[in-house]
């Protein structure tokens, strides 16, 4: 696949995503910068379903001491495992993405998002948000996005974007995801900050995922691949609980009442 740039002004700063030149064998893939950070995010779907009775995705998101210039020293010369900070940027990709798969999805979705550079100003973990939204809407995977992700910040002023002096300083740190219509996902943390503060952040918010959403509209319309045909569950038949409910409910009942052992008892059950 050619290698594909596409930049938006975001809050001063260029916001770059660019697909085809890493993890070429993935569903989608994309590399997310913004000001020195860079986050390299694919996606894969597996060939065939699995058993269960709910959506499986994945978010993995791995740091990486190289991305801050730093090397495992001591005995041991390899990663940890994942910190608190990434355990809760997958928990925030997945909780943003998770409502706009299909429900009765049953293939393995598996989003890995891999930080190649911390500039130790500008957070990553929104970048993951967008960059996994991006590769997914490139991907044959059907999706109900694009989402936009950005921090908004209080120090004075409503500040998009903050770096982490701005943020320890401040007295908001809001992250806002949404499509292009509505609020996905919110997380927040605040020195009890007004009501009405809150509102405008969160529409601030809003207005620059739109820019983003716009951007991914128009990476998908040069790169994206066209999305695989899915039939979503139809669930079960219209009647069909209340005529189960009209065959078991009485039985059951009758088998507590009358105190069978606990043997016997499942055994009625499993009858």
């Amino acid at each position: 696949m050619e290698s594909r740039s596409f930049t938006r002004e975001i809050a001063g700063k260029n916001l770059i995503i660019e697909t085809g030149k890493l993890a070429g064998q993935a569903a989608g893939a994309v590399t997310v910068r913004y000001g020195e950070t860079v986050v390299l995010v694919t996606v894969c779907a597996g060939a065939k379903p699995v058993e269960g009775d709910f959506l499986p995705l994945t978010v993995d998101y791995e740091e990486r001491l190289y991305a801050a210039g730093k090397i495992p020293g001591g005995f041991i010369r390899r990663e940890g495992r994942p910190s608190q900070e990434a355990t809760l940027a997958s928990r925030h990709t997945d909780r943003t993405l998770r409502p706009l798969l299909p429900k009765s999805w049953r293939r393995e979705i598996q989003v890995v998002v891999t930080v190649l550079s911390a500039d130790q100003e500008n957070s990553p973990e929104v970048l993951a948000i967008i960059g996994a939204s991006t590769a997914i809407c490139i991907s044959e995977i059907p999706f109900e996005g694009p989402i936009g992700a950005t921090r908004i910040g209080f120090n004075g002023e409503l500040v998009v974007n903050p770096i982490f002096s701005q943020l320890q300083k401040g007295t908001l740190d809001l992250v806002v995801a949404g499509t292009r219509d509505a609020v996905v996902m919110v997380e927040a943390g605040a020195r009890e900050v007004p009501e009405a503060l809150l509102l405008e952040a969160l529409q601030v918010g809003q207005q620059v995922n739109q820019e983003l959403v716009e951007l991914q509209e128009e990476i998908v319309a040069r790169v994206g691949k066209p999305k695989m045909v899915f039939v979503p569950d139809a669930g079960p038949a219209p009647g069909l609980a209340s005529e189960l409910a009209a065959l078991v409910r009485g039985r059951v009942k009758a088998l507590f009442d009358q105190g069978a052992a606990k043997g016997e008892r499942n055994t009625l059950l499993d009858d």
